[in-house]
């Protein structure tokens, strides 16, 4: 009868030529030679069987049949089917599971959680930040937004007149909500007075404002209040601090082990009080001596008060504070040299923080809004739900500038200053490493544009597993105006990629990419589910890039969640969709991930 068999992936095919009068066929097969039973009847001469496993020896035989009775058997085959090999990796991620790092769980944070767009991601960490909230005056909850509003005294943040409400139920909030806290000290020097509209030039206009007072003792004797007088000329921070630690009695949210700490923020965006506001700060600057110098007055009185309290400083807006403190005359920066306001401010803070006894500034903390362009639009710009590719890919590029050495991105801070990659995060490890040890990382205002296409996904994704790989300790989304609901998508590529509560893992694993423009994968383990293994890759070129992932011991099964321009349009929130499951053993997963796509493997 000529049976032949061939194999293909857990089948194999039989093929025979025809008997003369045959009605049929019976196809027989067994484990051992010479022991074939009957497995199916079939018309045609050629059979193909699914029934088999790889790697397995299959014995087969074919007789005919009609009317008249059973033919004898074919002569015997046999046949091992295979799994094919895996394809060939365009792209290989290299693990080291020897060096783990912990992952902060305040890197999963947002600006005033309350107000974003819902549903909300599950984030982590909440801010109440902005330039708001420098002249914002506990005792009565005036503020003024200086040139974001019109220069104007009001109740914007809280009607009420009890003292710290506008903070005290931002806390509240916040721990209903299971989010840490960061608050806004006012270290400019000024709050305002009233709430009785815009402030007059010429500036600065202190006629409307009232002094700070870093440590209340060096004014007033008096002992501490949560209902300070309103008609005296000054107030007072640590006085501040210790009234909103009264109102939540008990719960230590400066200090000790609380489940959702607070933290506190020495103001913002120093290095543009002159422009933003100069209402109180007039046309001239601080200077960063003297800035370092309140700093270390403030974190003192805080801290003598709250000796476990956590502070973050020195809040720069972006790179050109980092660097010269937008131009003091006093540094002279060089790209490669030890003579940014960095440095001056790290060593200044040692230096302070050795005669105190203990750090007095716990984080050092920056913000950063991409300034990377596609040559002539700034990514943080590109908003729309349509971009060109090369819009596509400035945006999907730029959180490179956070790390890689590699990569220099089309912006003034590299084609004007530094001539060189950003790697901002890694100079300013360097920076603490050498000049103040111990320091943490913050950055706790930040946009890479995108925000309705899925390259904000895809960026957002990338700064997530940034900020979880370097170490950063807390980080903090800027929601912008409009919608974003691309940019939250990002986030659900680490919390609640299941629809639910699957998180990616508390602990990092080095992951190198061989090519690092196309494909970086993030590595996780759980220390609370031994075993379990979470990666986000995340594909950030227009082709589907074949990805072998090696180094890391896998037992389990992968179930898979995955964004794509195409899963993201038909959402009204934008979210990973599962896309099944697969085996997952040894040391090596291969996975083909689609153009532009961000994919959770969770392995359980």
């Amino acid at each position: 009868m000529g049976l032949a068999a061939s194999t293909a992936n857990a089948q194999v095919n039989l093929t025979w030529n025809a008997s003369s009068g045959a009605t049929g066929y019976y196809v027989k097969r067994s484990l051992s030679s010479g022991a074939e039973a009957q497995i199916a009847t079939v018309s045609a001469t050629t059979y193909a069987d699914n029934a088999v496993a790889n790697g397995t020896k299959y014995y087969y035989v074919v007789s005919a049949y009609n009317s008249y009775g059973q033919s004898s058997n074919s002569a015997e085959v046999n046949a091992t089917p295979v799994a094919p090999p895996p394809p060939v990796a365009d792209v290989t991620i290299t693990i080291d599971p020897t060096k783990t790092k912990p992952i902060s769980p305040y890197i999963y944070g947002t600006n005033f959680y309350s107000g974003n767009t819902a549903p909300q991601p599950n984030f982590t960490f909440d801010r109440a930040g902005g330039n708001r909230w420098t002249a914002y005056n506990w005792e009565t909850n005036a503020s003024n937004a200086g040139s974001d509003f019109n220069y104007q005294n009001d109740n914007y943040l809280s009607a009420s007149n009890v003292p710290a409400e506008a903070v005290r139920s931002f806390v509240a909030g916040d721990q209903g909500a299971g989010l840490a806290s960061l608050v806004t000290f006012q270290l400019q020097g000024y709050v305002s007075a009233d709430e009785s509209g815009a402030v007059l030039r010429p500036f600065p206009n202190l006629t409307r404002f009232k002094q700070v007072i870093e440590k209340k003792s060096t004014k007033d004797t008096s002992p501490f209040t949560t209902t300070p007088p309103t008609t005296d000329a000054y107030v007072y921070m640590d006085e501040f601090a210790w009234a909103l630690d009264q109102k939540f009695s008990g719960q230590g949210i400066f200090g000790g082990s609380p489940a959702h700490p607070t933290f506190i923020s020495l103001d913002n965006e120093p290095d543009l009080w002159n422009s933003t506001h100069e209402e109180v700060q007039g046309s001239t600057n601080i200077s960063s001596s003297n800035f370092i110098a309140k700093t270390v007055t403030l974190s003192a009185a805080l801290k003598d008060q709250f000796p476990n309290l956590i502070i973050f400083g020195p809040v720069n807006y972006g790179f050109g504070g980092i660097y010269s403190w937008q131009g003091d005359p006093t540094l002279s920066p060089t790209p490669n040299g030890t003579n940014w306001f960095a440095d001056k401010y790290l060593a200044g803070i040692q230096t302070a923080s050795a005669a105190y006894g203990k750090p007095i500034v716990d984080v050092y903390d920056f913000h950063w809004y991409s300034e990377a362009t596609d040559g002539t639009t700034r990514v943080i710009n590109m908003t729309g739900s349509s971009l060109m590719d090369a819009q596509v890919q400035a945006i999907v590029q730029s959180p490179r500038s956070l790390w890689d050495p590699t990569f220099t991105e089309n912006s003034w801070i590299t084609n004007s200053v530094l001539h060189a990659p950003i790697n901002i995060l890694t100079r300013l490890q360097s920076k603490i490493a050498t000049e103040n040890p111990g320091m943490k990382i913050a950055i706790t205002e930040y946009e890479n544009g995108g925000f309705n296409h899925l390259a904000g996904t895809i960026a957002q994704a990338d700064n997530l597993g940034i900020f979880g790989s370097q170490g950063v300790f807390a980080a903090n989304f800027w929601p912008p105006n409009g919608t974003y609901s691309y940019t939250l998508g990002g986030f659900r590529a680490f919390r609640g990629f299941d629809g639910a509560n699957a998180n990616f893992g508390d602990t990092s694993l080095p992951a190198t990419s061989s090519a690092v423009q196309s494909v970086v994968v993030y590595a996780s383990v759980d220390s609370t589910t031994p075993g379990r293994v979470v990666f986000v890759a995340i594909n950030r070129s227009n082709a589907a890039k074949v990805t072998a992932i090696n180094g890391q011991s896998l037992s389990g099964t992968a179930h898979l969640y995955q964004m794509t321009a195409a899963s993201a349009a038909a959402q009204t929130v934008v979210q990973p969709v599962s896309i099944g499951t697969m085996a997952a053993s040894g040391s090596a997963l291969t996975v083909t991930l689609p153009a532009y796509s961000v994919t959770t493997i969770d392995i359980r």
